[in-house]
């Protein structure tokens, strides 16, 4: 089976490219499974029902997210969704699921949302999460979105469940990593899947306001660049019967 991972869709301009590119690399691929990173997918970030259901519209099946996961009023409704995830290490009692399985009939494919706790909100141990949820899972095939600032974070995890899942894919940076492998011919991982948004931009910003923000020091009201867009993803090739990574590949879209 071959599940596409695409990195961060950012605002309206990345929500429209995905929904141009998407159709055809699922046939160019023979693509099964279609997971992206959504919780930039909003007009000034966040997620709304609206560009999840642009989404959904695009082909995605699930939608996973991280810290920009609450940023919106409608996240109530929003969560309600089993195919739209939060990462599964906010405390008890939030609102939304961090697992979604996909029952395919002989077999079911899970995907995690996890975050970092390195520079980032101060959620629960995302070790001692996924260790929980494995004894829970049912299935060998296990992809986590493993939303994170720090590099060595997201390295860790990747060791940590090497053998364990059949992917590792890093979010939040915005930047694709050229470090896709496959840890104990078994799970295969990447730091950074990369953004779905303006290309000419700094993360999808407009380049402006980013640079006098960071150069003054002074607010600055952000907006999404208005460039020419790119796509990137990882396409995830597996062993069905016994969750196996056979080939990580990354794919830029322009």
């Amino acid at each position: 089976m071959k599940l596409l991972f695409i990195g961060d869709v950012v605002g309206k301009h990345g929500c429209e490219f995905l929904q141009q590119k998407l159709y055809s690399l699922k046939q160019k691929y023979s693509v099964d499974i279609i997971v992206a990173n959504g919780e930039n997918s909003a007009v000034g970030n966040g997620i709304t029902k609206a560009s999840a259901e642009m989404l959904f519209n695009c082909g995605v099946d699930v939608i996973t997210t991280g810290n920009h996961a609450f940023k919106r009023r409608d996240a109530v409704q929003i969560f309600e969704s089993d195919t739209i995830l939060r990462p599964a290490n906010y405390p008890d009692g939030v609102i939304g699921k961090g697992v979604c399985v996909l029952d395919y009939g002989k077999y079911s494919v899970a995907i995690v949302n996890l975050m970092g706790t390195v520079y980032m909100d101060a959620l629960d141990n995302p070790f001692s999460t996924m260790d929980k949820i494995l004894k829970e899972l049912k299935t060998p095939n296990i992809f986590v979105d493993f939303h994170a600032e720090a590099t060595a974070e997201k390295k860790a995890m990747g060791h940590y469940l090497a053998g364990k899942v059949t992917a590792v894919m890093g979010t939040h940076t915005h930047v694709q990593t050229n470090d896709e492998i496959i840890l104990n011919n078994h799970t295969g991982y990447i730091t950074d899947v990369g953004m779905t948004g303006p290309e000419l931009s700094v993360l999808g910003v407009a380049i402006d306001p980013a640079v006098n923000k960071l150069k003054y020091k002074y607010p600055v009201q952000f907006s999404e660049a208005n460039t020419s867009c790119f796509l990137n993803s990882v396409l995830v090739e597996f062993s069905e019967q016994i969750g196996r990574c056979t080939k990580i590949n990354k794919i830029i879209e322009r």
